[in-house]
């Protein structure tokens, strides 16, 4: 995930530091450190020459109070807190975007699909426009885990009507058959491959339930898990990529 070649300043520019110029004069100002995994761990010298010849492998930068490593597109996996919506320009609460670095901003980072404002969990952005519509293409069934908490105890007969599909209030046909299971009275994880508006909520009113609560944790076979905390965000790494059958093109 570090292909880019080119001059220093065009490669800060695509990471999004300013553009070519302003990467140019922070370079000759010497603001900018670049970093390189060695034997002994990581080592840091300061740029000083916009021309050199760089490449996004293996280097890190420091640069305007920010410190990441290189990387030709982002990947990442965000754990969205509850009243935060994933727009730019937020209409009520706290956008997603705020979470995340000025330069990722530059990029044009996007959220791949949306979760609702009172939904928390796993959400994917990039700025890879190819990513996101490998993502969210409705051809690619992929599977979405939420786990989530109803008003009602959930039933057997709920857990057998969500497991092969149900109607949706205003639409046509049913949904796609759902995989469910119980977590608890009130409480079970609900796997769809589709994303319809307010769906998850809108199967539990059409099998008589209410939701109270929604967390996604996973997309595909990329999982939340236990080590990213509410507001933190991390780098997708090659075999998650991998395992969800995308390939940089």
């Amino acid at each position: 995930m570090g292909k880019r070649k080119g001059s220093l300043a065009g490669l800060l520019a695509s990471q999004g530091f300013g553009n070519h110029k302003d990467c140019e004069r922070m370079i000759r100002g010497g603001s900018v450190e670049l970093g390189t995994v060695g034997p002994d761990g990581m080592s840091w010298r300061m740029a000083s020459d916009p021309h050199e010849a760089a490449s996004c492998e293996g280097l890190h930068v420091r640069a305007a109070g920010f410190e990441f490593p290189c990387h030709e597109h982002l990947y990442l996996a965000f754990h969205k807190p509850a009243n935060t919506e994933c727009s730019h320009t937020p209409s009520h609460h706290q956008s997603v975007f705020s979470f995340f670095p000025a330069p990722f901003l530059r990029r044009g980072l996007e959220a791949v699909g949306r979760l609702d404002a009172d939904t928390t969990g796993l959400l994917l952005l990039t700025d890879s426009g190819t990513f996101n519509h490998f993502m969210t293409s409705p051809r690619k069934h992929v599977p979405k885990t939420y786990r989530v908490g109803t008003k009602h105890p959930v039933s057997e007969d709920q857990i057998a009507k969500l497991a092969v599909g149900v109607e949706l209030r205003g639409e046509d046909g049913t949904t796609l058959p759902a995989k469910a299971e119980m977590r608890g009275e009130r409480e079970c994880d609900l796997t769809v491959e589709e994303g319809k508006y307010h769906q998850v909520k809108r199967m539990f009113a059409a099998v008589g339930n209410r939701v109270e609560s929604i967390h996604r944790i996973a997309v595909g076979p990329i999982l939340l898990g236990e080590d990213l905390p509410s507001g933190k965000w991390r780098w997708l790494s090659e075999a998650e990529l991998s395992a969800l059958g995308y390939q940089e093109p």
